[in-house]
């Protein structure tokens, strides 16, 4: 023991296409305030390197999950989700990540959480944020979490043993319904000029937009939409109307200061051929359904959210949303959709019902790999717990 640092149990883990610093709730102070400076100072936080911490500079391993014992009778484990600004001293706990809710699972398995059956453990993972229960099917020999197989990811070099995850009881997630302002499509006014746009809550709130209507081709690389300052300005202009419509900030212009992270943005188009970044492939129309980008946490995702990914699936089968418009015609009747983005194609599943005036969702269900990266102890100065 450092005579001037506190030592956390943690344990570094891959969901997906993210990375996460996982601890336990009660290794955590109880004072939220005190809490979010412990995190920031895990992840070292803010700063653009992350020098100092276990962060990696980038959104998409600047995550965390804290997991608890289950506060609800149908769950085996808590799961809170926290994603860390990295410049910006921020611990947003408003949304989920998909990729990392991918990782919980072999995470509860590893750690003894759950009784590990094999060939496949199920893990009923209560989603704190949502509120919401998440089923992942968590292959397992020997009492572990299944680490090799032959399911790919785009994003993520090899291969690994697939994890079948549930998000069927996703459905308004965040803010109550599957579609918040009870309209399938919304006109807003941004600048003088009038946007079409979709908001879907399904694992996270979504707001779908055409590239057409952004000036853009919706091929663009994620480096070549975050230079680009006037669309991201465009973009956080029309997101923050719709945090706004959502009740998350009383003035739009506020979203980048008071909700950063909800709700994410997407930008959809027809199948186009575009190059994959990362996977450095071509890829094809007829390989893909919707081509798609992600704005997230104020920053163009380098490939696609797994709550984005659910959230994508189920608009799509949303007759006359902006995503079902631009969707492959003959997919509107599959379950399976290929999602198009940045590092190459993700697939989902989903379908909804119509009963009466209300649009059910009846299955969402995506495929990630995850495994144990890491475990040992982050070291903290004693300083950051002083009140």
């Amino acid at each position: 023991m450092h005579p001037q640092m506190e030592m956390v149990r943690c344990v570094l883990m891959r969901g997906g296409t993210s990375k996460a610093v996982f601890l336990y709730a009660n290794d955590l102070p109880s004072d939220p305030k005190v809490r979010d400076r412990v995190i920031l100072s895990i992840f070292g936080s803010p700063d653009p390197r992350q020098i100092d911490g276990l962060g990696g500079s980038d959104m998409l391993t600047s995550k965390l999950a804290i997991i608890a014992p289950p506060s609800r009778p149908d769950a085996d484990v808590d799961y809170l989700f926290a994603q860390v600004g990295v410049s910006e001293p921020v611990v947003d706990f408003s949304g989920n990540c998909g990729n990392i809710s991918s990782a919980v699972g072999p995470f509860a398995v590893d750690e003894g959480l759950v009784r590990a059956t094999e060939p496949v453990t199920k893990v009923r993972i209560h989603q704190v944020n949502t509120k919401r229960l998440i089923i992942a099917e968590v292959p397992v020999a020997n009492g572990k979490a299944l680490v090799e197989g032959d399911f790919a990811i785009d994003g993520v070099p090899g291969t690994g043993a697939p994890i079948f995850l549930d998000w069927s009881d996703m459905a308004g997630s965040i803010t109550g319904k599957l579609l918040p302002t009870g309209h399938v499509v919304d006109s807003v006014s941004v600048g003088g000029r009038q946007y079409e746009i979709s908001i879907v809550d399904a694992g996270n709130p979504l707001v779908f937009v055409r590239a057409e209507s952004l000036g853009i081709k919706g091929t663009e690389s994620a480096d070549e939409i975050e230079n680009n300052k006037p669309l991201m300005d465009l973009v956080e202009k029309i997101r923050g109307v719709a945090a706004h419509m959502l009740g998350f900030v009383d003035d739009p212009a506020k979203s980048r200061e008071k909700s950063p992270y909800l709700p994410f943005f997407a930008i959809v188009s027809p199948p186009q051929a575009y190059r994959a970044a990362i996977r450095n492939t071509d890829i094809t129309p007829d390989m893909i359904d919707i081509t798609a980008r992600m704005i997230s946490f104020l920053h163009a995702h380098k490939t696609y959210p797994g709550s984005g990914t659910v959230c994508t699936g189920v608009a799509c089968k949303i007759p006359g949303s902006v995503a079902n418009q631009v969707l492959r015609p003959e997919a509107r009747s599959r379950v399976r959709i290929n999602i198009g983005h940045p590092a190459g194609i993700i697939p989902v599943e989903a379908e909804v019902v119509q009963e009466g005036k209300e649009i059910k969702l009846t299955r969402a269900a995506i495929i990630r790999t995850a495994r144990r990266l890491m475990e040992g102890y982050v070291y903290v100065r004693k300083s950051v717990y002083a009140s």
